[in-house]
């Protein structure tokens, strides 16, 4: 049986949620009775249910004015699209983003390519920790502490004084649609170094597209030195160690690896096949290739991305694995190699940067599920269909 408030109106919900934020609730807290039995769909509706009840009170604490730049309309017949802005001294150089209705996303400062929403900076400390509250409940526990790490070197940015809008402060969220069971709608959060793109809808939650990144890749935060991507990054490494001298061969491809091929904007470019085919991965590699996309698959909540680990399970076969870079990294610090994952509804990269100087301390990823971008392909309407009438 589903929670018993999921059909409680939205004030009661808002209010229930307030008290589990007041009550500081600690981050892998679950509204969920741990004694219910569930199949994968109720599974699904319950945690759906905790996301709408955290985006509703998050929704509660602005009034009507403050509403009309945090809320915005979604529509799945909306298509993505690159939407560029000047550069103040370049005239020949645009800053681009890319643009799902109201919503925008891109790998530039806030500053140059403005993201729709409130930023974290403007909110109060009641509104703030509803927002951290929806990300601990929309994502996995290591999906939010990354999120952390990505803010936290943002920060370390801000503070060395460059000359653009940088911080935790200027991360910002947006909530397209009406927070619900039965209509798709999104939540968009991200900076300079990070766009999340969390659809949701009946049982159902898909994030895509993403964006992860950092610079400096290395900082000391206030828990001791903190290696943001360092699993990313490590992973792909085993997983080049892991080959022959034949596979690797199939593996290299010469690309520059600070030329990031699927960014904001580029989401319908045509590339060649490179890189060697799953089908030529013993089981143990397939395992380390899939625990290699899993970081970016994972980041949502264990519950909704289970589906989407299955199915990229099932498609490692036709999944390619291409790298461009040295093959070793300093022990402790990220490398200076491109890689790309690309198979079945599945796009992947991992691309140092120039800016900064060192490609080490400065990458940037793009996780991409065609299929399901935005949410557009969701189903609508599950609550009413008859097979799924005994969930409720």
């Amino acid at each position: 049986m589903l929670s018993p408030y999921i059909y409680l109106p939205a004030t009661c919900i808002a209010i229930y949620t307030f008290i589990i934020i007041m009550q500081n609730s600690p981050p892998n807290a679950q509204s969920i009775p741990a004694d219910i039995e569930t199949t994968d769909m109720n599974a699904g509706l319950i945690k759906t249910t905790a996301i709408v009840s955290a985006a509703q009170i998050l929704l509660s604490l602005f009034d009507a004015s403050s509403l009309a730049t945090l809320q915005f309309p979604y529509n799945a017949t909306d298509q993505p699209t690159p939407v560029y802005f000047p550069h103040p001294k370049l005239p020949n150089f645009r800053f681009v983003g890319e643009q799902f209705g109201a919503s925008t996303w891109s790998n530039f400062p806030v500053s140059d390519v403005p993201r729709p929403g409130i930023r974290l900076g403007e909110m109060n400390t009641a509104q703030h920790s509803a927002v951290m509250h929806l990300l601990r409940t929309a994502l996995s526990e290591k999906g939010f502490r990354k999120i952390q790490e990505i803010m936290g070197s943002d920060q370390m940015l801000a503070d060395s004084g460059v000359p653009y809008t940088a911080g935790r402060a200027a991360y910002t969220v947006a909530i397209l649609g009406e927070p619900g069971m039965e209509k798709v709608w999104m939540i968009q959060f991200g900076g300079h170094h990070l766009a999340l793109n969390i659809a949701v809808c009946g049982g159902n939650a898909v994030l895509t597209p993403v964006l992860t990144g950092a610079l400096p890749a290395s900082y000391t935060g206030e828990d001791g030195e903190i290696r943001v991507l360092a699993d990313e990054n490590d992973k792909a490494f085993a997983l080049m160690r892991s080959f022959s001298e034949s596979q690797r061969k199939q593996a290299v491809f010469t690309h520059p690896v600070s030329d990031m091929v699927q960014g904001p904007g580029d989401f319908d470019r045509t590339l060649p096949d490179v890189g060697i085919q799953g089908s030529h991965l013993d089981s143990s590699q397939k395992e380390m290739l899939l625990d290699l996309i899993s970081e970016w698959v994972g980041i949502l909540n264990d519950v909704h991305s289970a589906s989407r680990i299955a199915e990229v399970q099932n498609g490692l076969d036709n999944t390619c694995f291409a790298w461009s870079g040295p093959f070793e990294h300093e022990p402790g610090r990220n490398g200076a190699s491109y890689f790309r994952i690309r198979g079945p509804n599945l796009f992947i990269e991992f691309s140092p940067q120039f800016p900064g100087g060192n490609l080490t301390m400065h990458v940037h990823t793009i996780y991409r599920d065609p299929s399901r971008a935005y949410g557009r392909t969701l189903p609508e309407g599950l609550l009413e269909r008859e097979d799924h009438k005994e969930l409720l």
